[in-house]
């Protein structure tokens, strides 16, 4: 095994006791779940909720009776709580390299059963490298959605990692994930820092290295979900990292043929029907496409086909088709997806284009 992954095995399987160990609050996620989420999680074990090293909500809607895959899943947490969502119709598997977080993942399946009622689990581990989805026996255009929660970054291939993604994915699926991101390249001897990037900071891609990655293996349009800052709160490692800024942010990459690189005017419309299951008034496809119950919005090509070519597309009418082009949607552009103007809370601008 590569000198990196050792590193980054031994600080989750050993250094790491618990959430608590953690030197920063950069794998750490805020308080502020909806509240069918907090349901589920009252019912996850502690011990599993203790080994939780997450930046993120990776839980997309319409999960009922999908496959799904979790990408560095960890002890289970989102493992569990996607399992009671897709129900005893749907499938979830979890990839972690870290023996010591499986053991306590497998150890916990069958508590979870019992607390979902389900007849049998339908939860499953396997132990991998997210790199190397290849060896894990995963087959091609199988998965509906795969998530990940603040574990890309610690990846050295991250190219390996979004293109074996895209090949376990279905036509018309999705990688709905959060992770750390920077506002720059990080240099070379902070990557080598085994805390910072134990910390999930330096092996953090600078923001347009990955949208520009996720465009090479074929996820043609990122749209961020949503963005906030990090502050790290540890002066020492504060000071190491400088003036590089760095954010938790998630993202969801369709896997469509049809998408194109830029947001392209055809003159087409939706309509949210509303009925979604946990988003019945309002669907939120990024942050810059909240859709409301009832009320007709344009969009460009990309949004139309996010929604009509997935498994959306029962929840919404359709207006208009390719036939006529007109150009770059109105206020399309490639400005950097965080502001500059960083808020105090911590947010930050972000998302799609268009």
């Amino acid at each position: 095994m590569d000198n990196k992954l050792k590193e980054v095995q031994e600080y989750y399987g050993k250094t790491l006791e618990q959430s608590n160990d953690l030197q920063t609050n950069a794998c750490c996620t805020p308080d502020a779940y909806p509240g069918y989420v907090k349901t589920i999680l009252a019912q996850i074990k502690d011990e599993v909720l203790a080994k939780y090293y997450g930046c993120g909500l990776a839980i997309p809607h319409k999960l009922e009776g999908l496959n799904i895959l979790d990408l560095g899943s960890g002890a289970g947490r989102d493992c569990f709580i996607l399992s009671k969502l897709v129900g005893e119709k749907g499938h979830v598997v979890g990839v972690d390299m870290t023996p010591e977080q499986l053991s306590l993942a497998k150890d916990a399946k069958d508590y979870h059963r019992k607390k979902f009622n389900f007849e049998k689990s339908n939860v499953e581990f396997r132990q991998g490298n997210i790199e190397e989805l290849d060896q894990v026996d995963l087959s091609s255009n199988y998965f509906d959605v795969i998530i990940s929660n603040c574990v890309i970054n610690l990846a050295k291939r991250k190219d390996k990692v979004l293109s074996e993604a895209y090949r376990v994915l279905k036509q018309g699926g999705e990688l709905y994930f959060s992770d750390v991101y920077a506002d720059r390249r990080i240099p070379q001897y902070l990557v080598d820092d085994p805390v910072l990037y134990g910390e999930c900071l330096s092996g953090a891609m600078y923001w347009n290295d990955f949208e520009n990655l996720s465009k090479r293996v074929g996820f043609a349009d990122p749209r961020i979900v949503e963005s906030r800052r990090l502050t790290i709160n540890n002066p020492q490692l504060e000071e190491k990292v400088g003036d590089i800024k760095f954010y938790s942010v998630t993202y969801r990459l369709f896997k469509i043929d049809e998408l194109e690189p830029q947001c392209e005017e055809f003159g087409q419309a939706v309509r949210y029907k509303g009925g979604m299951k946990n988003s019945e008034d309002k669907f939120t496809l990024d942050s810059h496409h909240i859709f409301a119950k009832g009320k007709i919005e344009r969009v460009c090509g990309n949004s139309f086909n996010m929604l009509e070519k997935t498994r959306f597309k029962e929840f919404f009418d359709f207006y208009g088709d390719f036939s006529t082009h007109f150009g770059i949607f109105e206020g399309c552009g490639t400005s950097i997806p965080y502001s500059e103007n960083d808020s105090s809370d911590g947010s930050a601008d972000g998302g799609a284009c268009c």
